[in-house]
């Protein structure tokens, strides 16, 4: 009769262990999962962002900006025609 009561004892704790793993893992599981969805939140608004930089990037470099700001800026003009060497190898 005692080793069935040993027995039934340890079939108990070991249903208890059991079932705070599983609420422990479920625990885990959750957090992770929200983390995620933060995360996949973070890469939308990143990817958003590096989209409107691009955009930004190619009007900062268009030619006739890059043509206003050397003639403004560092005073640089178009040469002459005549003025042009061309060199051949």
């Amino acid at each position: 009769m005692k080793s069935f009561w040993t027995s039934l004892s340890l079939l108990v704790a070991s249903v208890l262990i059991s079932a705070l793993a599983v609420v422990y893992a479920k625990h885990q599981t959750r957090g992770l999962f929200a983390e995620l969805q933060q995360l996949e939140g973070t890469q939308d608004r990143m990817d958003t962002e590096w989209g409107q930089l691009q955009l930004e990037e190619s009007t900062w470099a268009t030619h006739g900006r890059v043509e206003l700001l050397s003639r403004r800026q560092l005073k640089m003009v178009i040469p002459a025609p005549d003025s042009l060497v061309i060199v051949r190898p």
